[in-house]
């Protein structure tokens, strides 16, 4: 009789100790895996010897096949390191890719030699799935729903697509297999002991520059009433966690589903942050805002992503710039901070749509000055990254470079590693780019977040907030981004928090 599968869940390193959460993919990964066989989990996040945990454990222990998370931009490097010494200490165990990574750019991640499956989209039933079949004699794959995979002569097999599974009500999420659950509370502007969340997952809408819309194919999942009543009343009163940090990829979607939530919510009183839409908050009854209000809801990320019009439909967002403007005044009415987020520099029109959002911004600002801004390059996924739904809907302008030539995106895990690409993946850089627009919009945003610092900024004292914010001024005032010298040697003593790159 073969033994209850047992595997090994591997979170690489992609962010520092101090700003280290839940790995939230991980423990409900963990356990869907458990209702048949056992897990185990490295958080590279705080095991910063990510290698030498995930080998220690394999020695500690049989495992079946070990699961690594990977998502593209600055979590590639460790993928691939932990993922290299496992082949080459236990070269038979089956390593399993899965995340944003593998299911965005498939082809690229089977291509590696220490990658034997790729699992797209949700895992919670593919990869208990995947060891269920890998413990049988024939060891057959090909019928897993959302499963990559290699045949024995290297070719790559392409399993059809999972359905989008609904909440299990009853599942509960293995926080003891982290050690110290307690560590992952971090002090932020919510709260002493923030807590890391995930209440709905995916998204119905389909931006096409958008990785959540690419891995759950616009499908949406709200969680059980009591579902979320006993993950709040677990993380407040047994973890002492005082506010909320909701990962969901669109927290407000249609608002008689949200109520009942809300109503729970309200009854914690945790303040809380989370990604919105500007058309669901404005959509909103009043009587659905005082729930909101009573919840505590602090901040709302919301994806601006451009004032044009004709750009917000291309990118099939769905909102139009009159509704950003709308929200942000919404939003100071019910004391809630909005964080805007805004793509400049697309391919085409690349400096006059920066300049127009640059304007665009300042007229929100006017509107609402406690609004927080955050600036990204658009860098729109490649049409073979999109979800098979989307695929050449509409026929799209080929992404060229500065030389006129065709955008190549690498073609090996390796290439991703490259700081280009890892800029490209975080939305920070892109091949269209001239050096002077790329030193522009720069400029443009440490004069910005020098004029107005954000509240997110637990380091900062407020003295030091309120002189960057004082020699920022004439440059805000008179629209002299270029060079700013001084702002850019006073950032290196105060280190303004960017929330871009490190969040709350």
């Amino acid at each position: 009789m073969n033994p209850s599968p047992n595997t090994l869940l591997v979170n690489p390193t992609i962010t520092s100790r101090s700003s280290a959460r839940f790995p939230l993919s991980l423990l409900n990964l963990a356990a869907s895996l458990d209702k048949r066989g056992s897990s185990a989990i490295v958080d590279g996040n705080i095991e910063r010897d990510t290698v030498g945990a995930t080998l220690r454990q394999l020695e500690g222990g049989r495992f079946h096949a070990v699961g690594i998370s990977v998502m593209g931009g600055p979590q590639m490097a460790p993928s691939i390191e932990v993922s290299k010494a496992i082949r080459e200490r236990h070269p038979s165990l089956p390593i399993v890719w899965g995340g944003y990574f593998p299911t965005l750019y498939t082809d690229t991640a089977l291509g590696a030699p220490y990658v034997d499956y790729a699992i797209r989209g949700q895992g919670e039933d593919t990869l208990p799935d995947l060891l269920a079949a890998l413990a049988r004699p024939d060891r057959d794959v090909s019928r897993i729903g959302g499963l990559s995979w290699k045949h024995a002569d290297g070719s790559i097999v392409h399993n059809p697509n999972r359905k989008f599974t609904h909440d299990d009500p009853g599942i509960v999420l293995p926080y003891d297999k982290l050690g110290e659950p307690r560590r992952y509370l971090a002090r932020t502007f919510l709260g002493q002991r923030t807590a890391a969340h995930q209440a709905a997952i995916g998204c119905r809408f389909r931006c096409t520059f958008c990785g959540v819309a690419a891995m759950f194919g616009g499908t949406t999942k709200l969680p059980a009433v009591a579902r979320l009543e006993r993950d709040l009343k677990y993380l407040k009163y047994e973890l002492g966690a005082d506010s909320i940090q909701y990962f969901d990829h669109n927290f407000f979607d249609r608002e008689e589903e949200m109520i009942p939530l809300l109503e729970v919510m309200a009854r914690y009183e945790l303040p809380w942050w989370c990604y919105a839409r500007s058309d669901a908050l404005l959509n909103m009854s009043e009587s659905t805002w005082k729930l909101v209000r009573k919840s505590r809801l602090r901040m709302a990320y919301i994806g601006a992503e451009s004032p044009s019009g004709a750009m917000l439909k291309e990118i099939r967002k769905g909102t139009r710039p009159d509704q950003t403007l709308e929200v942000a005044e919404l939003c100071r009415r019910h004391g809630v901070i909005p964080e805007l987020s805004f793509m400049v520099a697309p391919p085409e029109n690349t400096v006059e749509e920066t300049e127009h959002t640059f304007e665009f911004i300042r007229e929100l600002k006017k509107i609402n000055p406690a609004s927080e801004i955050i600036v990204y390059i658009y860098t729109p996924l490649p049409e073979g990254s999109k979800h098979e739904k989307d695929r050449g809907k509409r026929a799209s302008t080929p992404l060229l470079d500065l030389h006129g030539e065709p955008v190549v995106f690498p073609a090996t895990p390796e290439e991703w590693t490259q700081k280009r690409w890892v800029d490209y993946a975080c939305h920070a850089d892109a091949p269209w780019l001239t050096d002077d627009l790329r030193r522009h919009i720069q400029d443009f945003v440490t004069v910005l977040r020098c004029k107005f610092p954000t509240v997110q900024d637990m380091r900062s004292p407020p003295w030091a907030k309120r002189g960057l914010s004082a020699m920022a001024s004439w440059r805000y005032r008179r629209r002299r981004y270029d060079k700013p010298w001084e702002l850019n040697l006073a950032n290196r003593l105060v280190r303004l928090r960017l929330p871009q790159v490190s969040g709350l």
